[in-house]
């Protein structure tokens, strides 16, 4: 039996919500039979890195601290790519808004005072979107493509990163090493649930993804997001400006990484090192499609993406998997959920046996020899024909 892929009238709702279930489940059976073969218990991979982390409480603090920035960064980007606004600079503008709040920490080092950290969440915001300003520059004045430049900026930010920890902002007592200072009790983030890890920026992300879940989905700016993503030209025509739109997406994808990045250096990290991008930035692509670009479905493909940090750690210690099986995993899934996406826009149809043979005659029927031809008198032959 042959198949073939057939385009659908119009795209099918229940493939587009299932498609990132057949992503994660075909990923932990490839990921499976992949480090198997490699020599590793491919089985035990996958129930450390997936299964394992949901039974441990202590891990689900990893879990909603790791998932809370790929949330942030991942509804900034959602916003773009809605508009065909492809921002992949993300994890440039994630460090440039963690040095921004950096920036401030340092300059308040020696002060105290509960305006301390609002002002380093402000400045960082502006930090990323003053990074994301470059390529909306670019594109709306000399029509640079914003992949590009983006992504190449990302290179820019970690050699800025490179050169303030090894030179103005390294830490005279430090020993030597290259980071900042550790920042003060009024500059890191409280606990929203004292005694855990949980910090304020858990809730700040939820808060958002309801926020930004209601300016697409309910609002006008929403709306033009939509249409100039959907139909450029109805967009033009219905008097939406394309620069206008993507200024919003570039500087809604810069403040929001930018977020992500202050609240990461003033929570988990306490100050900043060199080892600060994790490649956050990138990763939330794949949870911004994962979610199907809905900022209540980022939330949930923020915590399968986690596990994939957290399980990976854990990982390393329990089974011996490489560092590198994170990233692994990541990939296959991005990679899954692009071969599952053809199911919404297309059908499979079955165009009959292999090689296009006709079905086999019965014995009956070869029996009876061909079939007799009756033909119509002249008469009757006028009148069909009329």
């Amino acid at each position: 039996m042959a198949w073939r892929l057939e385009p659908r009238r119009e795209e099918s709702r229940a493939m587009m919500l299932a498609a990132p279930v057949i992503a994660v489940l075909a990923t932990l059976v490839a990921g499976a039979i992949l480090f198997t073969l490699l020599g590793h218990d491919g089985s035990g991979a996958v129930y450390e890195i997936f299964v394992a982390p949901l039974f441990n409480p202590y891990r689900w603090q990893d879990l909603l601290v790791k998932a809370a920035p790929l949330a942030l960064i991942a509804i900034g980007l959602a916003v773009g790519f809605r508009a065909n606004i492809w921002n992949i600079g993300a994890e440039g503008q994630y460090i440039l808004g963690a040095l921004a709040g950096t920036g401030v920490a340092l300059m308040t080092l020696e002060m105290s005072g509960v305006w301390i950290l609002p002002l380093m969440i402000f400045t960082g915001i502006l930090g990323g979107m003053a990074f994301a300003a470059i390529p909306a520059i670019l594109k709306t004045r000399l029509n640079v493509n914003e992949i590009l430049s983006s992504l190449m900026l990302n290179y820019v930010a970690i050699q800025i990163l490179f050169y303030l920890m090894r030179g103005p902002w390294k830490d005279p007592e430090g020993f030597n090493f290259p980071q900042t200072a550790m920042f003060s009790a009024a500059q890191t983030l409280p606990m929203a649930v004292p005694g855990t890890l949980i910090h304020i920026g858990v809730p700040i992300a939820a808060a958002l993804a309801l926020a930004a879940w209601f300016l697409i989905a309910r609002s006008i700016t929403g709306f033009q997001i939509r249409v100039v993503g959907l139909a450029p030209k109805a967009a033009r025509y219905g008097g939406f400006r394309q620069s206008a739109t993507v200024w919003l997406a570039m500087l809604a994808g810069g403040g929001m990484a930018g977020l992500a990045g202050v609240l990461e250096a003033a929570g988990p990290f306490g100050q900043m090192v060199p080892q600060f991008p994790t490649g956050y930035g990138y990763t939330a692509i794949i949870v911004a499609f994962l979610g199907r670009l809905n900022p209540l479905g980022i939330l949930a493909a923020a915590l399968v993406l986690a596990l994939t940090y957290v399980g990976g750690e854990s990982a390393q210690t329990t089974i011996g998997l490489p560092a590198a099986a994170t990233g692994v995993f990541q990939a296959m899934m991005l990679f899954f959920l692009l071969a599952a996406d053809m199911l919404v826009r297309y059908r499979l149809r079955s165009t009959g046996p292999v090689g296009g043979q006709a079905p086999a005659t019965s014995p009956a029927s070869a029996a009876e020899g061909p079939k007799r031809v009756e033909r119509l008198p002249p008469a009757e032959t006028e009148a069909v024909t009329l």
